[in-house]
């Protein structure tokens, strides 16, 4: 499996330099930190506004065709994260790879908390057409809660200092103001949202109130020492929150060559967006089951599929399509799925004591019983009688497998590739080959790729 690849984009007035402490701190992890237009090397480039800055980010994933990456935005990078993870989210050829986000004392997507005397005074650094030395190290010292090292802080003061003119006021009048809420909406990637505790305008009421509301998936975790420059400020302590969040969304990372098949355009945004939601996490309380309920659910799948194991997160997939819509039909001797699935585990509880906490070979012993009409609960409404108990079984075998076999990390597993032959171009790219074993060229890379 390809290891995610960081993707730091840096705050106003720094460069992807800002990150190379935090870098060496994750000596072992992809990374690749982004001059934005307007800075650092690119200073030369022009100012881009933030559409522009959103577009170039995204080439960027796309030309160096990430199968799997987690994007680290800092400040006004932070806006951009959020605006590219959106873009990802809609199901956006190209970015299927972005499987989680880390925002850094970020900027919202909404209008960014500036104090309008601080704002002219910035802008007006720039009246003789550069940002002088004495201004630029008004600026960092400003946005550190103590002095930094000399060297660090002599890096800093570089970058502002050779920003471009344009670039710089881009963001201060028009960037940072603009309203990209709506755009953003709610997306469902895993985020984690960093705040330094003595930062201002973007500390961590800032973040809760600002950033939080736009990541289902959000976690917000405060840096002490620290105010905005948190990278220069606590690489080490920042490294390791970033380490901890790529280790919880790497389960996410899907096989190279099945992620590029996804990311191609011989998948319509809408398929890439239906089957990316499906590896996003769910909450417990987003199943529908209680704890005792979840707990047996994952017994049960470890029964019907051994190789998967006691799989929490199907386990809760499991319960949202059971409380949900269901899947459109139900034996007839049976009640309503929600009810089913109830009073089939209450059946299974009061059978074994405690189906959860049998051992597996007991636990088949019981299955084995029930599959043949053997158990059940008779003149109990809470429970199934055994020729119930039966349907119910066939039935939550049948919910367990299509959940399972639903998610793209199953489908890659068994080389399925059958999503793969739409696209959004006017006529739909199907096969040429049909016959058994007779793979066509996309079909072959996407295995020898895997």
């Amino acid at each position: 499996m390809t290891p995610p690849t960081l993707l730091f984009l840096h705050a106003l007035g720094m460069s992807g330099a800002e990150w190379d402490p935090v870098r060496d701190a994750l000596p072992d992890v992809p990374c690749l930190a982004l001059d934005l237009p307007g800075f650092g090397a690119r200073a030369g480039d022009g100012h881009a506004d933030v559409a522009a800055m959103v577009d170039d980010v995204v080439a960027t994933i796309r030309d160096h065709r990430l199968t799997a990456c987690v994007l680290v935005g800092h400040s006004m990078g932070g806006k951009i994260a959020t605006l590219v993870a959106a873009r990802a989210e809609a199901g956006e050829e190209g970015l299927s790879g972005v499987i989680g986000v880390v925002l850094v004392a970020a900027s919202p997507p909404s209008p960014e908390p500036i104090d309008d005397a601080r704002r002219k005074e910035m802008v007006g650094w720039t009246a003789d057409g550069s940002i002088g030395r004495s201004d630029a190290e008004a600026f960092v010292d400003a946005n550190t809660a103590t002095p930094l090292p000399a060297p660090a802080r002599e890096r800093a003061i570089a970058d502002v200092m050779r920003c471009d003119r344009e670039a710089w006021l881009a963001w201060l009048e028009r960037g940072a103001d603009e309203d990209w809420s709506h755009r953003a909406g709610r997306i469902a990637l895993p985020a984690l949202i960093v705040a330094g505790v003595e930062d201002g305008d973007l500390g961590e009421a800032a973040q809760r109130r600002l950033n939080l509301p736009h990541y289902s998936n959000g976690t917000v975790r405060i840096v002490a020492d620290a105010a905005h420059l948190i990278p220069y400020e606590q690489p080490a302590a920042l490294a390791a929150l970033i380490a901890e969040h790529v280790a919880a969304v790497s389960a996410a990372a899907l096989p190279e060559g099945f992620a590029r098949l996804l990311a191609s355009d011989r998948v319509s945004a809408r398929a890439r967006a239906a089957l990316l939601a499906r590896t996003r996490p769910l909450s417990d309380a987003a199943s529908g089951w209680s704890v005792a309920q979840l707990e047996a659910v994952c017994a049960l799948i470890a029964q019907v599929l051994p190789e998967v194991g006691a799989n929490r997160a199907l386990a809760r997939r499991v319960g949202m399509a059971v409380h949900g819509g269901g899947d459109g039909w139900r034996f007839a001797d049976l009640p309503p799925d929600a009810e089913a699935w109830a009073r089939g585990l209450a059946t299974l509880d009061a059978l074994t004591g405690g189906f959860a906490a049998l051992p597996a070979g007991d636990r088949t012993g019981w299955l084995t019983r029930v599959d043949a009409g053997e158990a059940g609960v008779d003149d109990d409404v809470g429970c199934l009688s055994p020729a119930q108990m039966t349907l119910w079984f066939q039935d939550a075998r049948a919910e367990i497998v299509r959940q399972w076999i639903a998610t793209p990390a199953a489908m890659a597993a068994i080389g399925y590739d059958g999503f793969a032959v739409g696209g959004d171009g006017p006529r739909k790219q199907g096969y040429t080959r049909t016959a058994a074993d007779d793979l066509e060229r996309w079909q072959r890379d996407a295995q020898v790729a895997a």
